[in-house]
């Protein structure tokens, strides 16, 4: 029996074992979403969890609602037809209390839809939607700018326990969809994301969780699709990422930006990356076909080690690979000494196929005196649009920035002086089985290396189209 469905025994059973079924119809909700149900739905969840826990089942219709507070041992089931609706008034969405647990964007305490701290046995299950009414989230009034600016989550678990989420459809939240926060043992499988409605808008956030499988899911995205993200002192650890499919204007799957309490034993595997659906374009630092397909960042301290991808096919985007060690150092509490430059190492990215790529290039980068190290990439197959002249591209390693505080994306760049793969800053890295070819004719060199350590490159194979005859550059290897 697979590991994802054994966990996903153990949590749902467990909530099950309880006898009571609570239908909110009968609690006198409005299922035609002329009447606020916040005070019908928390009183249902209230005596579930006093009366030992089961199910909050919600009927067919449209329930509009301000933010609820999920209780141990409960239950939301939303049936088919059923959609939970967020209100528009910002009255409806109190600032929760400030949580234990901190973090960055944290304002003094949270806004959401569904709120958990501290909880044990939760779960969102049914074939039923929750639909934030993001484009209607404004700003509050003299609020902080970004994302902090208290427009509300669709859901918001911190430091909570055995979450399950199965089935549902998740669209249109205020900000990140949904955000998994300083939490454990959490099952998430079969969701799908649709979330075009306002800034900021990330599909999945996982942030400083521990014992984590995210399985079997669709996932499209303003923002970034599927994030790990570490804005606290608790790492993103013991996670497997599997059977997914990541549609973003921005990055589709990543580690980062924020990485205080760093990453571990993470295994990525047979993922799908490819363009949204969303029908207009992307404004600001979006990109209308994608910015990455994976993305590997620490820049703000920690530690990353132990981390598998695996299996990735990408559509479309700008750059496939993104591997970045910096050294931006944001602190996610104020009087915070500035964390020290971090490190990674022990990675290993295997079979990546990669078409209709832009002309980034993939890249491994460290900061000059802070390496990359214990690195593999192996059996990548990429295919570029190509077609640059001078001047469309960084004409030499002297012209790439080191950006060592910049934000971590390959924006920052663009188009690298090489075609496949640009390496600067790395220790002990084998590069194994790398197909590179352009649809239009490129003229840089394929891959290009500047101070790297321990290198071993075999089984490379370039298209006509590629490099002028100039395979590999080097500078201090």
């Amino acid at each position: 029996m697979k590991l994802t469905t054994i966990l996903f025994f153990l949590f749902f059973t467990s909530l099950n074992l309880f006898g009571i079924e609570i239908d909110i119809l009968k609690y006198g909700a409005d299922p035609t979403a002329k009447t606020l149900n916040t005070k019908i739905i928390q009183k249902a969840i209230d005596e579930c969890s006093l009366n030992g826990g089961g199910k909050v089942l919600f009927p067919p219709g449209t329930y509009l609602s301000g933010t609820i507070i999920l209780k141990n041992n409960v239950e939301l089931h939303l049936t088919f037809g059923a959609t939970l609706l967020a209100s528009a008034e910002h009255i409806d969405f109190p600032r929760q209390p400030q949580p234990g647990y901190r973090s960055q964007y944290d304002i003094g305490g949270w806004y959401s839809l569904l709120y958990a701290e501290g909880v044990t046995n939760i779960a969102i299950t049914g074939f039923g939607t929750i639909d934030g009414q993001g484009a209607m989230q404004m700003p509050l009034p003299n609020a902080k700018n970004g994302s902090m600016d208290g427009r509300p989550r669709n859901i918001l678990f911190i430091s909570c326990k055995h979450i399950v989420i199965k089935d549902i459809t998740l669209k249109n939240s205020g900000i990140w969809n949904q955000h998994y926060l300083n939490s454990e043992d959490i099952l998430i499988d079969h969701i799908k994301v649709y979330n075009h409605s306002n800034r900021n808008n990330d599909g999945i956030d996982i942030d400083g969780c521990r014992r984590v499988i995210l399985s079997n899911s669709i996932i499209d995205s303003e923002d970034d699709a599927i994030c790990l993200k570490s804005t606290g002192p608790a790492p993103c650890e013991d996670i497997i990422i599997n059977n997914c499919i990541a549609s973003s204007f921005c990055n589709g799957i990543k580690m980062g930006t924020e990485s205080s309490g760093g990453f571990r034993n993470i295994n990525i595997s047979d993922c799908i990356v490819k363009p949204s659906i969303h029908p207009e374009k992307p404004t600001g630092n979006m990109s209308e076909r994608g910015i990455t397909g994976v993305s590997l960042e620490i820049v703000d301290g920690g530690a990353m080690e132990g981390i598998s991808v695996n299996n990735i096919t990408i559509e479309g985007t700008n750059c496939p690979v993104y591997v970045r060690l910096g050294g931006r150092g944001r602190i996610y509490m104020e009087d915070m000494d500035t964390p020290e430059i971090g490190s990674m190492k022990n990675i290993i990215i295997s079979n990546i196929t990669a078409y209709n790529s832009g002309n980034y290039a993939c890249s491994v980068t460290g900061i000059p005196g802070h390496y990359v190290e214990n690195i593999q990439l192996n059996n990548f197959n990429i295919t570029q649009i190509g077609g640059l002249g001078k001047g469309d591209y960084l004409p030499s390693i002297d012209r790439v920035d080191e950006s060592v505080k910049g934000y971590p994306q390959p924006t920052v760049w663009k188009n690298l002086p090489v075609t496949g793969l640009f390496l600067r800053h790395v220790k002990n890295i084998s590069v194994n089985g790398f197909m590179i070819q352009t649809i239009e004719k490129d003229p840089r060199p394929t891959i290009m290396a500047d101070d790297v350590h321990q290198l071993r490159i075999k089984n490379v194979t370039i298209g006509d189209n590629c490099s002028d005859g100039v395979p590999f550059v080097q500078r201090n290897v």
